[in-house]
């Protein structure tokens, strides 16, 4: 019996062809798929709701992928590295019948996450994709998205929602338009018995790592699997179900698998070194090596064409590690290595297992528009259907369910907000309690109501920039499988956010006004705490679009500074609005402080018609009433109007900029 080691040492010929016949076969892959296309008889497009009412027989021919790889160049611009093109995956076919658990194995960098992508046509915008899959034997592209189910190797909720809620807010959705409300939350209760989610469907999410823990990570896989089988697809693809899980739960997820696949779903797994008792529970395989299938068949018949092939597994050996350590590239070592996975690769091409399975895809490819029209009409309306199974309004009210649950149920977020807000709110006050209008008052007071401008502008973007990166990734998920617009979400999503800023920042405002002693007046205090919130929305606002631009907490929070700083400059009171240069004129217009600058100002000093100036001692007095104070710094009352407009403006100008920005990187993320 050889070991693995004597596979490292010789390169072992491979038996002649004659004996590839003694490879036992089964002759029930077209079999499988036949007995499933009774399911397509009905004239009408099949409802995804999770009925189980159709199974599909995925096919792939001649898949060939490659990406390009840019020239490298040296500091001087110098090309040191032409650009070059690498090939992925190199003419793979295979199929794949309904009623299957498939585990797609392989050593590192032999193509088994790129095979997932292109078969789900998602992750794919950097691919160069040549070949053609069909769903029983009729030929489909992106349609493939509305009949299968991607689970991701990272799980994505929402933290503060339950169990229940999360699919609730899934099934209300995402599920057939056509079904009431009733049917839909029936088969949630039923996806929870399913998915044994019963213990933990009152149980908010919670984040992995979190303060306030959720539910166990096995829970939240079988979450993953739950969410997408509400609508019932016939094909699941899942990347590395079993990735962070004890042997147990792993165990737990694969037999989740097998109930679903039992039930006439097509299911496609890539897997890493899984253990043995774990390889035992998958009926089917699919090895990959350099861009190339060395098998693809039962897992039973594996081990007899590897003995064929003189490499056959140790006893009391798992097989899954037998078969990558065969198939692997060792480092010191490639060219014997690639050597001997090519003639692997080239003897399952010319064996009776692959040609059989040929067979049965380009059987089902002749008799598809043959015998079975609503077949061909089927998968032809895939591509051609809507995205969306739910309509705007029900979008739009429920995303803001979503959020306005999230804002709230963030307790220590909020409480942390409303300590911050009003700590800083005492400090400022006690800085500059109770100022007097004077000569030397006058700076004090212009400089308090900047202060208190720029503090409400950067704690409002601030707060965007810290919370919004941890949502933008569901979001970029959500509306890659088509759960919602990204429009519905932007709109619900901020207007659920304002009436926290709102409170923050009224308070703020309340506290500060009448400690440091401005204006008595009490609608003086009302104009100046409107145009202050106007501010906090604003920046809430232009803080969205430097996180949807940026991506990451980290990187937003580094941009955002800098990118407000010049706004500031050009606000009025460090530089005179007349002395702007004409270069950075543009960029005045663009600055929120100073429109509201000029009317808090305005609002502080237009009704003050005397400033006490004691010049006995010799005390210059440039200010003999309010309006000196706003012509020292160009401020004009007659411009109030204006400024509110402007303001007004730049919010709707800015909102439409961050929309656009999430739009963008959503129609990037489903390339």
């Amino acid at each position: 019996m050889s070991t693995h080691g004597e596979h490292a040492d010789d390169v072992k010929p491979l038996i002649p062809h004659k004996h590839s016949s003694k490879i036992p076969q089964r002759k029930t892959s077209l079999v499988e798929a036949r007995s499933y296309e009774a399911n397509f008889n009905q004239t009408t497009r099949p409802s995804l709701l999770g009925s189980g009412s159709y199974s599909l027989t995925l096919s792939w021919e001649n898949l060939s992928v490659s990406v390009k790889i840019p020239a490298k160049k040296s500091m001087l611009c110098k090309e040191i590295q032409p650009a070059s093109e690498r090939t992925i995956l190199k003419d793979v076919s295979g199929v794949v019948a309904p009623g299957n658990l498939v585990a797609i194995m392989g050593a590192s960098g032999s193509g088994k996450t790129t095979l997932l992508n292109v078969l789900t046509s998602r992750n794919i915008k950097d691919y160069q994709i040549s070949g053609k899959f069909r769903l029983n034997g009729v030929e489909v592209k992106e349609g493939i998205k509305h009949v299968s189910a991607y689970v991701q190797q990272n799980d994505l909720f929402i933290p503060t929602l339950a169990v229940r809620e999360h699919l609730e807010f899934r099934a209300l959705l995402r599920m057939d338009k056509h079904l009431d409300r009733k049917s839909r939350l029936k088969r949630v209760e039923e996806v929870i018995v399913e998915m044994g989610l019963t213990k933990c469907v009152d149980n908010r999410i919670g984040t992995p790592g979190g303060s306030k823990k959720g539910i166990s990570g096995g829970e939240r896989k079988r979450l993953s699997f739950a969410s997408e089988a509400l609508t019932g697809p016939p094909i699941f693809f899942c990347d590395e179900p079993t990735s962070s899980l004890d042997s147990f739960m792993a165990q737990t997820i694969v037999n989740t698998l097998q109930n679903m696949a039992s039930r006439g779903s097509t299911i496609l797994c890539t897997i890493h070194q899984p253990s043995s008792e774990l390889f035992a529970m998958f009926n089917k395989i699919i090895l990959l090596s350099e861009g190339r299938i060395a098998f693809m068949g039962y897992a039973e018949d594996a081990l007899d064409f590897f003995e064929i092939l003189q490499y056959p597994c140790p006893d009391n050996f798992n097989p899954a590690d037998h078969y990558i350590l065969t198939l692997a590239i060792e480092p010191g070592r490639e060219e014997q290595c690639r050597e001997r996975t090519a003639a692997i690769c080239d003897r399952f091409a010319e064996s009776s297992v692959n040609k059989e399975q040929l067979e049965t895809s380009t059987e089902l490819r002749l008799t598809a528009n043959e015998v079975d029209n609503n077949m061909v009409n089927l998968v032809t309306s895939l591509s051609e259907s809507s995205r969306y199974e739910s309509n705007a309004f029900t979008q739009l009210k429920l995303l803001f369910w979503r959020s306005w649950v999230g804002q709230f149920r963030n307790s220590m977020l909020f409480g942390v907000r409303m300590i911050q807000t009003i700590a800083v709110a005492l400090v400022v006050g006690v800085v500059f309690l109770n100022l007097d209008v004077t000569q030397s008052g006058v700076q004090n007071i212009n400089g308090a109501l900047f202060l208190i401008l720029i503090q409400i502008s950067f704690s409002c973007a601030v707060a965007v920039c810290s919370a919004f990166p941890e949502e933008l990734d569901i979001v970029m998920r959500e509306y890659g499988t088509g759960l919602y617009r990204l429009d519905t979400y932007f709109i619900p999503k901020s207007l659920a956010e304002i009436p926290i800023f709102v409170l923050t920042t009224v308070i703020f405002t309340a506290i500060t006004y009448w400690m440091i002693g401005f204006n008595t007046s009490f609608g003086d205090f009302c104009e100046a705490t409107g145009v202050i919130v106007l501010v906090c929305i604003i920046s809430t606002v232009f803080g969205y679009f430097i996180s949807i631009t940026c991506g990451t907490t980290q990187l937003a929070l580094s941009v955002l500074s800098p990118a407000l700083i010049p706004l500031i400059q050009f606000a009025g009171l460090f530089l005179n609005e007349n002395d702007v240069p004409d270069y950075f004129i543009w960029l005045k217009y663009l600055s929120w402080f100073k429109y509201g600058y000029e009317i808090i100002l305005v609002n502080q000093w237009a009704d003050v018609t005397y400033i006490e100036c004691n010049s006995g001692n010799g005390t210059v007095c440039p200010f003999r009433n309010g309006q000196d104070v706003l012509d020292s710094l160009s401020m004009h009352k007659d411009r109030v109007v204006e400024d509110l407009g402007l303001l007004v403006a730049l919010f709707g100008g800015l909102y439409i900029i961050a929309y656009v920005a999430l739009y963008v990187r959503g129609r990037s993320s489903k390339e």
